[in-house]
């Protein structure tokens, strides 16, 4: 998975406005390739991942400020009121004049050395926040990706359906004008051809059924892909004649291994809890820096009476602090934070163990799919040659109306199940690929 392939599809998106993605609403062919290029350059689905990866970018740049020194700057002018002083038990009141015009001014740096590791694993925890979040987009760009497969491979599936479901309906109004020929001639009763008509209706039903689930399945298609409202795609026909790589299901586990996203996710999560843990760690060390400083204040009021004038002063040095406090909160902070990565360790090995049934049952199902085409190519010989016998035997009144119905709904049900076969191998390829993260 190259997270430079995807930013590089946001800048296409501003530089190449018109390009591949720049259908019309007339129907294209378009394959999945260039859906998949579309989704990356337009699709909203995909927005908030980049936006994600970009916060998670500034983090890192707001952590590295860390090691840069806090200089303070202060600067005030003020109003001082005459003072007065007594004796201790409040007797003896006189007063104290005091210049009123006050001012300070004052300057302080403070440079960390040392800090324990908190500003390195703040560093650090802010780069593996944005390699989770990388993998995050490469997670969300994949269901993407195989949700598109999905309605495209389905949009194929229903417009080959739609097809025999027209030459059906060609077939049967041909029988059924051949029904009326022979009602007129006296040999076929008219109950006959009503449920021939029956036939025909709920095929045009079915065709209505079709078209309507293929316009939600573009509408779809064309929302998710990013594509201009009121595009119609049209499945490119070479896809059923793509070769398919013969892997081993050990190479495809070996595959989801090295590239799911989901594998990726759930180990970078692992890495972010480990630094937090030095994170943590770090509260109990002391922390060291350079200072530096410069004031100026006026008038000088610790001086009885007051000196009107200004006093300044100047201080470099070396600055430790330690939370005593630390000694035992931290504990407890560390207990949290062991916890946290047992159960990212956990989640993991939840991960591996679920990628790897989920590539065994898909490569099954690949495999399959197969044995389902030969059978339904098998199916779909006999259904048609049972047709055109019930056929010829209807035609020599050797057979009933019942068994040319029967006949039509076992070849179209037969054609039906062919397309789904077809389609339903390159379904379970494109799913190891997601499953495997190589789609």
């Amino acid at each position: 998975m190259n997270n430079q392939r995807l930013l590089t599809g946001l800048l296409g998106a501003v530089l190449m406005g018109a390009g591949v993605c720049a259908f019309g609403q007339n129907p294209s062919v378009i394959t999945l390739e260039q859906l998949f290029e579309c989704a990356e350059r337009n699709s909203m689905q995909l927005r908030p991942s980049f936006s994600a990866e970009e916060e998670a970018n500034r983090e890192i740049s707001v952590a590295r400020a860390g090691r840069l020194p806090d200089i303070n700057a202060s600067l005030s002018f003020s109003y001082i009121g005459d003072g007065f002083t007594t004796k201790r038990n409040f007797s003896d009141y006189q007063k104290a004049p005091i210049p009123h015009y006050g001012n300070a001014l004052s300057l302080s740096v403070n440079q960390p050395v040392y800090t324990g590791g908190a500003i390195t694993s703040g560093i650090k925890l802010a780069e593996l926040k944005l390699t989770a979040s990388r993998y995050a987009t490469e997670l969300q760009r994949d269901n993407i990706r195989f949700q598109l497969t999905g309605f495209y491979l389905d949009i194929y599936k229903y417009t080959n359906l739609r097809e025999v479901v027209e030459n059906n309906i060609a077939q049967a109004r041909k029988v059924l004008g051949e029904m009326q020929a022979r009602h007129e001639q006296g040999v076929v009763l008219q109950n006959d051809i009503t449920r021939y008509e029956l036939l025909v209706s709920n095929l045009e039903l079915q065709l209505v059924k079709i078209n309507n689930t293929i316009d939600i399945l573009n509408t779809n298609l064309v929302t998710i892909a990013g594509l201009p409202q009121g595009t119609v795609i049209l499945p490119d026909p070479a896809i059923l004649d793509m070769s398919l790589p013969a892997q081993t299901e050990a190479a495809w586990q070996t595959d989801a291994t090295a590239n799911s996203p989901v594998l990726r996710l759930a180990q970078s999560k692992v890495d972010i809890s480990r630094k937090a843990e030095d994170l943590t760690r770090s509260e109990r060390l002391p922390k060291i820096g350079l200072q530096a400083g410069w004031s100026i204040d006026g008038p000088i009021l610790v001086e009885v009476p007051p000196i009107n004038r200004n006093l300044s002063y100047w201080y470099v040095g070396v600055g430790v602090s330690y939370n005593i406090s630390s000694l035992f909160k931290t504990n407890k902070s560390m207990s949290r934070s062991r916890a946290a990565t047992v159960l990212a360790a956990d989640e993991l090995a939840a991960a591996r163990e679920n990628t790897e049934l989920a590539v065994r049952a898909d490569y099954i199902r690949y495999l399959e799919s197969y044995e389902e085409l030969n059978t339904m190519q098998k199916s779909v010989e006999l259904a048609e040659r049972n047709y055109n016998t019930v056929s010829t035997r209807y035609s020599a009144d050797m057979a009933l109306i019942t068994d040319m119905l029967d006949a039509a709904n076992s070849k179209l049900d037969s054609e039906q199940q062919l397309v789904n076969a077809r389609i339903n191998i390159i379904y379970y390829y494109y799913k190891l690929l997601f499953t495997s993260g190589k789609i």
